[in-house]
């Protein structure tokens, strides 16, 4: 089972029950990371200044934009400050009907399972909720981030989908769509009668993401052929690839032979100061 994410209670009225939260997704997509076609190095970003070139991340803060190049300064104090307060409960404040919602509120689902000691309950909650056919309408905060989201059954387990706010939606009276277009009798009769031929239970796993799976089997197909570029263990400044041992190696070599030179001038300083002093 995956890792929680999260763990807290849901609560109603005086009931309180301790749940954890999982992942009900996974990411499935194909993840490049960015190399150097010439030195095969794995790329990597700094953060630059205009003003006074590399920085590190403890010099950055945050800047809301009023205007072109117009910031107002936000510091980390300043918003800890305007944080939520903590709660590990998923309050549920009401119960609607699902079909009440519109789907563009929904966000991202997760699970919750509860606690050892608190199946009963969790379960009475599970079957109250289906039987009934309700959405728990609840609010809660997760890392330092207020929520708004729905509860709802999915067999035996109690699913939470994070909700969008109403103000994160765009109106569809904001769109151009075609309105005053007319529509006769006989063409809304056909289109429906094609509605209903293709109208069929829907089952999810029939669709595939075919551009990633052909991405997975070019991927496949490569490491077969052993088309496998390894990154270099460092790299010199220019862009000359050299490794910690062979970097050692010429180190000694170089320090050995510049104690050689040293000690070859010092003889022939000390031969031409005897030769001096012998004439």
């Amino acid at each position: 089972m995956a890792r929680a994410l999260w763990s807290g209670s849901i609560s109603f009225g005086l009931v309180n029950i301790p749940v954890k939260m999982y992942p009900a997704t996974q990411d499935k997509g194909i993840h490049f990371h960015q190399i150097d076609s010439k030195t095969k190095c794995r790329v990597h970003h700094k953060l630059f200044c205009p003003g006074r070139g590399e920085i590190s991340p403890t010099d950055i803060t945050k800047g809301y934009e009023l205007a072109p190049d117009q910031y107002i300064i936000v510091d980390k104090k300043e918003l800890e400050a305007l944080a939520p307060e903590k709660s590990q409960s998923i309050e549920i404040t009401e119960f609607v009907d699902l079909a009440s919602i519109d789907p563009l509120y929904y966000d991202r689902p997760y699970y919750l399972l509860p606690d050892k000691a608190a199946a009963k309950a969790y379960r009475l909650l599970v079957a109250a909720m289906s039987k009934s056919a309700k959405v728990g309408i609840a609010k809660f905060v997760m890392r330092n981030k207020e929520y708004v989201a729905a509860l709802r059954p999915l067999g035996d387990v109690m699913c939470i989908e994070i909700m969008r706010f109403a103000d994160e939606l765009v109106s569809t009276e904001e769109l151009e769509a075609p309105k005053n277009v007319e529509v006769g009798d006989k063409e809304l009769k056909m289109a429906q009668q094609l509605i209903e031929s293709l109208t069929e239970e829907f089952k999810p796993e029939k669709y595939h993401d075919d551009y990633t799976e052909k991405v997975k089997e070019l991927i496949d197909r490569k490491a077969q052929g052993k088309e496998i570029v390894t990154e270099p263990t460092a790299a010199k400044a220019g862009g000359k690839v050299i490794s910690l041992m062979a970097a050692l190696e010429k180190s000694l070599k170089d320090a050995a032979k510049k104690k050689t030179e040293t000690e070859t001038e010092t003889k022939t300083a000390s031969s031409k100061r005897r030769k001096r002093k012998a004439s």
